[in-house]
């Protein structure tokens, strides 16, 4: 496998996720301060807004205002031309927990995960809905029993939904309808049955892979990023493992591909994903590396 070499291209923050290029710019969300930051190749940082109540998955509408999830209250929100925040959507009574990732296609559908359970506060695992969200804001469940579901990807031609399940051992997917529902799940790539247990420990133990944020390529295939291994993979689909770059003391949590010629993969890099360690120490960071295949499909 080729050796890949990464640099650090932000550093100083909380807990990132929601990693999106777009307009020639990185952005993320910084889990704990409620900061959503924009960041150029050069590692020039930018605030764009605060989200009181958690900043997670990033979107964009077909008219370029940005939807945002705010995961504590389980809003959708959407950011205005002129800066402020509206509530695009309330998804309190579709969710079973913080809401989390999600892509938006290119209708300015959202497509939305959320957690299912009190992770930080160790309650049992529960499976949980994917909402979608119509660029008016009406929302509807359109998946249900997923365990975690969280990085979320279209393929170019509009016509599939991936979606990672962190806590399932594997990657879905859905057949996505004219109207933005969905067919049934399969699976896109399985790492193996894990056993019937609503323990979180018992299930981490028992997977191979935690599939948290990602970036789709050109080829098909997926930089899935390991929420328990310390890694981020190039996984096809089938789940064979086509590359892995390895973080060393850091977890990879969520990745985007993007640059001037989408053969840059940025990477959300952070010692571990507990909130009360986060919060006390500032250590998460972007890192950065060059790969062979281009970004492909949204987000």
């Amino acid at each position: 496998m080729p050796n890949r070499e990464l640099s650090v291209l932000a550093s100083g923050y909380t807990y990132l996720e929601g990693l999106r290029w777009h307009d020639d710019r990185l952005w993320a969300s910084d889990f704990y301060t409620g900061q959503i930051i924009t960041v150029t190749q050069q590692g020039a940082v930018d605030r764009v807004c605060l989200v009181p109540q958690q900043p997670s998955g990033l979107g964009w509408l077909p008219d370029g205002r940005m939807l945002i999830s705010s995961m504590k209250d389980r809003k959708v929100l959407r950011r205005e031309k002129d800066g402020a925040l509206s509530v695009h959507a309330d998804l309190s009574a579709l969710t079973g927990g913080h809401i989390n990732d999600m892509v938006v296609d290119a209708q300015g559908r959202a497509y939305v995960g959320n957690f299912g359970f009190d992770i930080m506060a160790g309650a049992p695992v529960r499976t949980t809905t994917l909402v979608r969200v119509d660029p008016d804001g009406v929302a509807q469940v359109v998946a249900d029993g997923l365990c975690f579901p969280n990085g979320s990807f279209i393929t170019p031609d509009g016509k599939t939904l991936i979606v990672n399940e962190t806590f399932a051992n594997r990657i879905s997917e859905f057949d996505i309808q004219p109207n933005g529902s969905l067919g049934p799940r399969r699976d896109w790539a399985n790492f193996g049955e894990l056993p019937d247990s609503d323990n979180l420990d018992t299930l981490i133990a028992a997977s191979a892979i935690a599939p948290d944020g990602g970036a789709l390529d050109e080829e098909g295939a997926i930089w899935v990023a390991d929420a328990i291994g310390k890694r981020i993979v190039r996984v096809e689909r089938g789940g064979r493992i086509l590359e892995q770059i390895d973080t060393g003391e850091f977890g990879i949590f969520a990745a985007a591909l993007g640059g001037p010629d989408g053969r840059t993969l940025f990477m959300a890099a952070a010692p571990d994903f507990i909130e009360a360690n986060r919060r006390a120490k500032p250590q998460a960071r972007i890192l950065a590396t060059r790969v062979d295949v281009p970004h492909a499909g949204r987000p």
